[in-house]
């Protein structure tokens, strides 16, 4: 069964942080690259962040540095660690897998199955 499940979002402030954590079922999660990704109201959904099944990270320019994706491969879940977040930084976030390596907010596959996503949004 395809199952990606999404939660952690929230209400922040400028300046907080939050944690998101993403359930995945082993036929996506198992020997896959994960990635974070997110659509704000109007745009196209757009990857932020990356992990291979290895550990290997890479991250969108905008996120860098103030965002770190990880994952228990036991746990099949993948983790995005959220600081210093921005208003801009407001969007649904969602997991699925991803490509091996970041090199653009468009440059992913096509999956068939997404999960319900999770709000975040930066306010004051």
């Amino acid at each position: 069964q395809v199952q990606l499940v999404e939660s952690g979002g929230g209400l922040v402030q400028p300046g907080g942080s939050l944690t998101l954590s993403c359930l995945a079922s082993g036929s996506i999660f198992r020997l896959n690259a994960m990635g974070w990704y997110r659509q704000a109201p109007g745009k196209q959904r757009e990857l932020v962040a990356v992990i291979t099944s290895g550990g290997r990270t890479s991250y969108a320019d905008s996120v860098k540095g103030r965002f770190t994706i990880s994952r228990d491969n036991v746990k099949n879940t993948v983790y995005l660690q959220m600081n210093s977040l921005k208003p801009e930084d407001t969007a649904v976030y969602y997991c699925n897998r991803g490509p091996i390596l970041y090199s653009g907010p468009y440059n992913y596959g096509t999956y068939a199955y997404w999960g319900q996503g999770t709000q975040v949004t930066v306010s004051s």
